[in-house]
Order: C-alpha cells, then structure tokens, then sequence
C-alpha cells in the first residue's frame, strides 16, 4: 500500500523514515485559515488542527489515486489563543513573550485518507509543555536566527528552543511535530501494515 505524506515539514519526514515508513512526500494545496477549513470561534482547538489536517491530505487526493494519505497539521495554544507560524520577527517576539513562564498546550490533528475512497479517519493529540521564564535578550537572539519561522508558536522544542522548557507532559514528539503512536494507530486502523524495509 503506498503512504503519501502531505506535508513540507521535515521535521515530519524525518520522523517516518526514523520509524521505517516508506512514504512519497507531496505538497498540500490547502488554505489553513479557520474560514477555510470551517473553524468556528469558540470552538475547540483540536477541532481546527483536526480539519486542517483533512484539508491537506484532501488537497493532493487526485494526485493520489491509491493508497494512503497522511495529513498533520500542529497548533499552540496558549489559554485561549490559537499561535500558528510567525510572519515577522516581531510576531514571534510576541508569542515567545506570551509563552514565557506558561504552560501552553500544542495540538496536533491528524488525518489518514484510504484512497480511492477517501475513507478518512481523524484523531487529535494534546502535549502540555511548560516554559521558564525567558528573559528579553534570550528572545532577541532566539528570533534573530532562522529557527522561529517555520513553526508554530514560534520555537521548535528538538532545536536551540529545548532549553526555553521546564516540563513537557505527554507525547514529545507531537510537540516536535508528528504524533507517532496516533498516526500507527490511524493507519493500522485504515488497513495498512508496515513492512521491514523503507526509504523516504
């Protein structure tokens, strides 16, 4: 059965070939606006990474007429606010402001397309990770290198950002970017068997 990963993410690349998934990566084409995907205010967080996730494994779909298609999409949220990826330096000043000396939550949707079907199947994953209290210079450095712009939140915890936190609750590698044991679960569940071998 053939794996496609909708994702640019390496992080989430390097993750199935550590875990010996054979994969074809692709790039989504899906808009990831909370109008886009039908994310309503006031609704649950999980629920906005969930259909983003759908929304990008749905978006390579007819590039895919058999097999399996993966599609993550990962979100902080930090009390009641939603963090994606800075688009400037002093967006990503302001989250890791907004992170330091908090426990925030990072959310990862996670959605397993059967194709020709389009069977999906859709799971969440929540990590609590705390933060010391970071000092204004720290910051500076931080977002004055490339590291803040590709991620949500604007850190990435397997990088120079692991030293930002204190306590990590639940599945790290979901704060990494990729909840493996969820998507085993999800593409188990859509009939797929992992083989011996495999290469990205």
């Amino acid at each position: 059965m053939n794996i496609y990963l909708a994702s640019t993410s390496p992080r989430r690349r390097d993750l199935l070939r550590r875990i010996g998934i054979r994969f074809q990566p692709m790039t989504p084409a899906a808009s990831e606006t909370p109008e886009a995907v039908g994310h309503r205010a006031g609704s649950h967080p999980a629920r906005y990474a969930v259909a983003c996730a759908r929304a990008k494994a749905l978006s390579v779909a007819e590039r895919t007429p058999a097999g399996v298609i993966i599609g993550v999409d990962t979100v902080v949220v930090c009390g009641k606010r939603i963090l994606g990826k800075p688009r400037s330096r002093a967006e990503a000043r302001k989250m890791l402001a907004m992170l330091s000396d908090r426990t925030h939550s990072v959310i990862s949707g996670v959605a397993v397309v059967r194709m020709p079907d389009k069977n999906v199947l859709t799971a969440s994953e929540t990590t609590e990770v705390a933060f010391r209290k970071l000092g204004a210079e720290e910051i500076e450095r931080y977002i004055a290198g490339p590291e803040p712009y590709d991620k949500a939140g604007a850190y990435g915890i397997q990088e120079q950002a692991s030293i930002f936190v204190s306590r990590v609750s639940g599945c790290l590698l979901n704060v990494v970017g990729l909840p493996v044991p969820l998507l085993l679960n999800l593409l188990r569940e859509s009939g797929w068997r992992q083989s011996t071998t495999a290469h990205g």
